[in-house]
């Protein structure tokens, strides 16, 4: 099975981080404090509640106490195909970014400023991945965690330790710092939406990339995801090496076999390989009960120490 080459999609931070956490602290006493005196001012209140939220500051106690609070997200658990990513993010108070929204709800060009802009802007950021093989060994969810993993300890690595970390969703990965879950984060804390805009840019760009390769699948239009031009390429020209195995319609296209460029499949046959990619609820509550199994998280601390170190940022 062709493998993805193991590099580290990026990562940087701002300079001077010797003493970044140091000026990061004075920089949140000095953001609440001017957001308490201008919450007093008239027409200050939604300025102060947005400085809030671009610190994630209000969402909890322990995020309220946060100096370096770290955002965490992925893109591409979905997919037929493709590396599953995942982005760190430590937001600089002092350089707010406007603009930070779920990465789902802005448009691919609004998406690409931001991507320049955070990379520019935040104090520390890091982009990592998981493979094909490691989603079809670990199941997509333990691989989506690996990921997580990866990126924040590359974030750290640049020389930016967080007090905090906050990852977007019910599940948090196992790092060495204060972690919690936050339902919908993407579109609540800024750092997670940066996370997000970053990982979804990293895949997207991976992904069209790999359509340079494979133009007659249209990876550059689907991103991997399952739609109904993606199965059809999938049942004319079977599975590549870069496609996830353990989902069931790439599974399927692989016991068929490729059926040829002209070949065509009745409309029902693409509804039933779509209706593969939801699980039922007995297969969901399988995943859930396995993602807590000691197990399956000592493989992930095998997989995290295989790791690539982190490298240059993206160029």
């Amino acid at each position: 099975m062709a493998r993805l080459p193991a590099r580290n999609p990026g990562s940087g931070a701002a300079a001077g981080t010797a003493t970044g956490a140091a000026k990061a602290g004075k920089a949140v006493a000095k953001t609440r404090a001017a957001t308490a005196a201008k919450a007093t001012r008239p027409g200050k209140a939604a300025k102060a509640a947005a400085a809030e939220a671009q610190l994630g500051l209000s969402l909890s106690p322990a995020a309220a106490m946060a100096q370096r609070l770290c955002g965490v997200d992925e893109a591409g658990r979905g997919p037929l195909a493709g590396p599953v990513f995942a982005a760190a993010v430590v937001l600089d108070p002092a350089r707010p970014i406007e603009g930070l929204a779920d990465s789902k709800i802005l448009t691919a060009a609004r998406r690409e400023a931001l991507f320049d802009e955070i990379r520019s802007r935040a104090m520390a950021w890091h982009i990592a991945f998981a493979t094909v093989e490691e989603i079809d060994t670990l199941n997509i969810l333990h691989a989506t965690m690996l990921a997580m993993q990866r990126a924040v300890h590359g974030l750290a690595a640049c020389g930016i330790s967080p007090d905090l970390v906050q990852v977007d969703g019910n599940r948090c990965p196992h790092v060495p710092y204060p972690v919690e879950a936050v339902i919908k984060g993407d579109a609540t804390v800024q750092a997670i939406s940066a996370a997000s805009i970053l990982a979804k840019v990293a895949r997207d760009r991976e992904l069209v990339a790999l359509h340079a390769q494979y133009p007659e699948y249209g990876f550059d239009s689907h991103v991997g995801y399952g739609t109904p031009q993606h199965l059809l390429a999938l049942a004319r020209f079977g599975a590549t090496p870069h496609h996830r195995r353990s989902f069931a319609p790439v599974r399927e296209a692989l016991l068929r076999g490729p059926l040829g460029a002209d070949a065509m499949l009745p409309v029902g046959e693409l509804d039933g390989a779509a209706a593969g990619l939801r699980p039922s609820p007995d297969e969901l509550a399988e995943t859930i009960d396995a993602f807590d199994a000691l197990d399956a998280m000592e493989a992930i601390d095998d997989a995290i120490g295989a790791a690539v170190s982190p490298g240059p940022a993206l160029s």
